[in-house]
C-alpha cells in the first residue's frame, strides 16, 4: 500500500526514500530512555504536512491500567443493555 494515494501523491514523490526526523540527539535520547525504561509508548498527536515537510506531534503515553479497562467494559456492556431492552420496547 503506497503512503499516499496515488491521487493525492506530490509530483516527484519517491515512497522509498529515507527520511529524516528533526530533532536534537538530547530529544532523541529523551524519548528512547522514556520509552524502554518508563513503559511509556511514543505516539502522534497530529499529523499535518507544510509544503514539502510532513510534521509530526509526537506525546509519551502510558498504557491504560487493568481497573481502565475494566470500567469501560462496563459501560459498554450497560449500553448494550440499554439498547436491547429499547429495542425490545419497540
Amino acid at each position: 500500500m503506497p503512503p499516499y494515494q496515488p491521487v493525492n501523491a506530490p509530483t516527484g514523490y519517491d515512497p522509498t526514500r529515507t527520511r529524516h526526523l528533526l530533532l536534537h540527539k538530547k530529544e532523541l535520547d529523551y524519548l528512547m530512555g522514556k520509552s524502554k525504561e518508563g513503559g511509556l509508548t511514543i505516539i502522534p498527536l497530529s499529523l499535518y504536512t507544510k509544503g514539502r515537510r510532513i510534521k509530526v506531534s509526537i506525546g509519551l503515553a502510558r498504557h491504560k491500567k487493568k481497573r481502565d479497562k475494566r470500567e469501560n467494559i462496563k459501560k459498554r456492556e450497560a449500553k448494550r443493555e440499554i439498547d436491547r431492552t429499547l429495542k425490545s420496547n419497540n
